[in-house]
């Protein structure tokens, strides 16, 4: 393998595949180094986020992630909502077709991602974040647009994708909608003429019909570049939400913390090197601090200095007096008639007897939520949805989880 430069070893970091790479040339077309090193615009570095649920976890921050570092190097970052793509649901690895979502669904799960992206993208510096929603184009297409993009590939080539194989020989059904998701993706590249894309191991099909389109369209095909699928907190499986192992972006600090700090021991150095920018030849050599060390600089990114600071303390006020953050005990939000004043709020939770001690507390800056101070007693929660999830805190070791 030739030596990467240094100047560009933040490429390669935590990557699983760049492709076409050959590193024995110098064609610009084929080997991404060569075009970095020869171009003379920044690449426009494409990442495609279809909005099919309300959470991002740290598996899906990957890529993110690996955006941000092409942007800090300068490049422009792509960033392609898919409110049109993930109407359908991309079918890779599924077993059975996936639930076509409404506009309506769609629309709602996009309006929190670029909340929950802003910790780690670059939305300030011009010239560096370009945000496209791929329905601008696609919802376009007529007719004999859609059949001259199912005419670049045959039903052989769709039954190599993985999955579709697999369920057209159980007998299960595969339906035609689904083998337009690769092609819809693929013209995404089209439309922004990406130089790059990101994108998960399994998206490697997918990236390479893009490749095929562009050419296709007469554009200079795309590099793929792959990132591994992150192991959920159980060591076990593809971290995922239905499967409960997984660590939300936007977790309360004391929950982002301390679900961090109990990764298990194997899979520390691979989330050191896909969510920190931390040298892997400087990691403690104790196991325990190296999983302290990861939960701090992870919740710091998504939280903040101070915020993770204090979730270290409270993580280990916990255990001193027996527990842990899956031990901080619920409190239903049904018992609270909304909209709620803060004091009210807390005063009807088991942390203080009444609402004028309620308010007490919070004028004496001892309550926080979701790791940030409570200042102002009067202040009002319009409804139980904007609290569910986050804990409720007074003092170092009175805790509650607020569910509905």
């Amino acid at each position: 393998m030739v030596p990467v430069p240094e100047e560009f070893q933040w490429i390669y970091r935590g990557v699983s595949e760049v492709f076409p790479d050959q590193p024995d040339t110098d064609d610009p077309q084929q080997n991404l180094l060569s075009r970095l090193r020869t171009g003379d615009r920044p690449l426009r570095v494409k990442l495609g986020i279809d909005p099919t649920g309300a959470e991002i976890h740290l598996g899906h921050s990957i890529p993110v992630r690996k955006l941000r570092a092409f942007q800090d190097a300068g490049h422009t970052a792509v960033l392609i909502i898919g409110d049109f793509t993930a109407r359908i649901g991309d079918p890779t690895g599924k077993s059975e077709v996936r639930k076509q979502l409404s506009e309506a669904e769609v629309k709602a799960n996009a309006a929190t991602y670029l909340d929950q992206v802003r910790s780690i993208l670059d939305f300030d510096t011009p010239g560096r974040l370009e945000i496209r929603y791929n329905s601008e184009w696609l919802s376009a297409l007529d007719l004999s647009q859609i059949l001259e993009l199912f005419a670049t590939m045959t039903v052989g080539q769709m039954l190599a994708k993985e999955g579709f194989a697999e369920r057209y020989e159980q007998g299960n059904p595969v339906f035609l909608h689904e083998f337009f998701y690769p092609l819809m993706q693929g013209y995404d590249s089209v439309a922004v003429k990406a130089d790059v894309e990101l994108g998960g191991t399994d998206q490697k099909f997918n990236i390479a019909v893009g490749r095929d389109l562009q050419r296709h369209f007469g554009l200079e095909p795309q590099f793929g570049m792959l990132l591994p699928l992150l192991l959920g907190t159980d060591g076990v499986q593809k971290m995922s939400k239905s499967l409960g192992n997984y660590v939300g972006l936007q977790e309360d600090p004391l929950t982002l913390y301390s679900k961090l700090e109990k990764v298990p021991d194997p899979l520390v150095p691979q989330y050191f090197e896909l969510l920190t920018q931390v040298p892997l030849d400087r990691l403690p050599d104790n196991p325990r601090d190296r999983q302290k060390a990861l939960a701090l600089d992870v919740t710091r990114q998504c939280h903040g200095e101070a915020a993770a600071l204090q979730a270290q303390q409270d993580a280990i006020s916990l255990v001193q007096t027996g527990g842990g953050a899956e031990a901080v005990p619920e409190f239903s939000l049904a018992a609270v008639n909304f909209p709620a004043k803060a004091f009210y709020l807390l005063g009807c939770t088991p942390l203080c007897p009444s609402s004028s001690e309620a308010r007490r507390q919070i004028n004496g800056g001892a309550v926080k939520l979701a790791g940030d101070r409570l200042n102002d007693p009067n202040q009002v929660f319009d409804s139980a949805d904007v609290l569910v999830g986050k804990v409720l805190q007074v003092g170092k070791k009175k805790f509650v989880r607020l569910v509905p």
